[in-house]
């Protein structure tokens, strides 16, 4: 398929409800806007370990990785962090590793409902549901 890359823009959740209470103010507000790889064989979102840094996200423990060449290491989990790619924003949690490349995963994906085309090596909006995110939650009765 070739790959599909996409600019994402990564906020501190902390210094944005600081900026809406007026505790701080908006331009102090820690964002990040960068081309992510779109991996679909990845589960969430990577950041490189400077971008955590740049952001002052907060360490809320560590995961184990499986790594592409089948190794196991364990990297930071950071929080406090919102995305937004296509106009679509989310709240999520970050693996930061040692890496200049950020990773755009299926739990972000699925979360703002984008797709990958492959043909055109794009992501986009899910024509399904083209206003809004839909998450689909399944119930047993």
């Amino acid at each position: 398929m070739g790959k599909v890359m996409a600019k994402i823009k990564l906020t501190n959740v902390v210094d944005q409800g600081n900026a809406h209470r007026g505790a701080l103010r908006p331009d102090q507000v820690r964002t990040l806007e960068l081309e992510g790889l779109v991996d679909t064989g990845a589960t969430t979102l990577v950041i490189p370990a400077e971008v955590a840094e740049a952001l002052g996200l907060r360490e809320i423990g560590r995961r184990s990785v499986r790594l592409a060449d089948g190794s196991v290491r364990d990297f930071p989990q950071m929080s406090e962090l919102h995305i937004e790619i296509l106009g679509r924003g989310m709240s999520c949690d970050a693996i930061a590793m040692p890496t200049k490349t950020l990773l755009i995963g299926q739990i972000p994906l699925e979360g703002l409902d984008l797709i990958v085309d492959p043909k055109s090596r794009d992501l986009a909006v899910n024509p399904d549901s083209p206003d809004v995110p839909m998450l689909d939650a399944m119930h047993a009765a």
